[in-house]
């Protein structure tokens, strides 16, 4: 009788020991699976991603149905799924705006830009050239075009030259067309002709509106 209960134990603990093999052989495996799954979430991942990678682009833009701008650029990145969304320009990009009747009131030049498509922000970056309808050029680091409220401007030095005198400062704040502008922090005045630069005196004011100066 005990040779028959001691198979029947052996069995028994045999039969548990399949069983907890089996479980901890099943958890080991949903654990792999789901280690796999979540590396292949993280290599493909589309928020990183651009949308559109064009090369040597020139492109005109609308805005309301009218055609206002237009774009030339060595590479143009659209990233759709960023937050805020936006297009990149790394590689530099030259911006003309046209009036309703397509003159260009101004064009613009920088070596990097991003434009906020939602915001409709322009951020142009490092040797921003800007050019406007009268022959005036303005030279800063950082720019900023805000579409929506018809407005540039910046917190940087920034070096304006008109046909007979440069103006030097920081901060600025000027319309779309770059017509009328003001320094937020004048620092001088070089006369082209003569060579002189204007009173110190002048200078020590909390801005300056510049529209149209003449001599």
């Amino acid at each position: 009788m005990l040779p028959q209960r001691s198979n029947v134990l052996f069995c028994r603990s045999l039969s548990i020991t399949i069983a907890f093999g089996a479980v901890v052989m099943l958890l080991l495996f949903s654990a792999c699976s789901g280690r796999h799954k979540d590396l292949g979430d993280a290599i493909t991942e589309r928020d990183s991603l651009p949308v559109m990678d064009t090369k040597g682009v020139m492109t005109l833009i609308s805005d309301s149905g009218v055609t206002r701008y237009r774009i030339n650029t060595e590479e143009w990145l659209v990233f759709d799924k960023k937050n805020p969304s936006y297009w990149a320009f790394e590689k530099g990009v030259f911006l003309e705006k046209f009036d309703s009747v397509f003159n260009v009131e101004a064009s613009v030049k920088s070596d990097t830009a991003y434009y906020y498509d939602k915001q409709k922000l322009w951020k142009l970056m490092s040797n921003v050239d800007i050019r406007n309808l009268k022959g005036e050029r303005f030279e800063t680091d950082l720019l900023y075009w805000d579409q929506n409220k018809h407005t540039i401007y910046s917190d940087r030095f920034i070096r304006i030259e008109q046909p007979d005198r440069i103006i030097t400062g920081h901060g600025f704040d000027s319309n779309e067309q770059m017509t009328v502008y003001t320094i937020r922090k004048p620092e001088g005045i070089f006369y082209v002709d003569d060579d002189s630069t204007a009173p110190t005196d002048s200078l020590q004011t909390d801005s300056v509106q510049i529209d149209s100066i003449k001599p």
